[in-house]
């Protein structure tokens, strides 16, 4: 069924049957509880730093060293936020704050593959796509030059964020 379908048969229900129907989804679908919270309650911050708890542990975990941290686990905790539809303020700060442990990570143990770079550096590219899009830079600036400014390492990583980071300033300045 797709959406069209769905959403004409669920505006027939009575009132009485949709909520029914959300409680039975809250109660009996783990992944939609947090959606469902945050739709009700709109808290950002709680469910933004919920997902940095998960960022974080990828590169640090508590107990000992994370050898290879997973890419593919962090950036599904950003697409999990991003499907609640928070403040795209709060989704910047997620989006940063991973490019920043996986930073934190490299200044701490060393250089990494080159894998390690550039997908940080394709991944700190969506970070500033979404910064300009949503005019953010300004709010976020002195965060993400402080995060430059602390990681310099191989491969030519810091000289490509700084790039991007550039263009970005760049092209939010000539805008305005």
């Amino acid at each position: 069924m797709g959406n069209v379908q769905l959403r004409n048969k669920l505006e027939l229900l009575p009132k009485e049957n949709v909520i029914k129907l959300m409680m039975e989804i809250y109660d009996n679908c783990k992944e939609a509880r947090p959606y469902l919270d945050h739709y009700v309650e709109l808290d950002s911050i709680d469910e933004c730093d919920r997902f940095k708890q998960i960022i974080r542990k990828e590169f640090f975990p508590v107990c000992g060293f994370s050898e290879k941290p997973s890419f593919a686990a962090c950036w599904k905790a950003i697409s999990d936020f991003r499907k609640m539809k928070p403040d795209p303020y709060f989704l910047a700060d997620l989006m940063l704050y991973y490019i920043k442990n996986g930073c934190e990570y490299t200044m701490t143990y060393g250089d990494m593959w080159e894998q390690y770079y550039v997908t940080l550096e394709g991944n700190f590219k969506k970070a500033m796509e979404h910064i300009s899009k949503y005019k953010l830079l300004p709010l976020f600036y002195a965060r993400i030059e402080q995060m430059l400014n602390a990681t310099d390492c191989g491969w030519g990583f810091y000289d490509t964020l700084w790039k991007t980071c550039l263009e970005h300033k760049n092209n939010y300045f000539n805008m305005t």
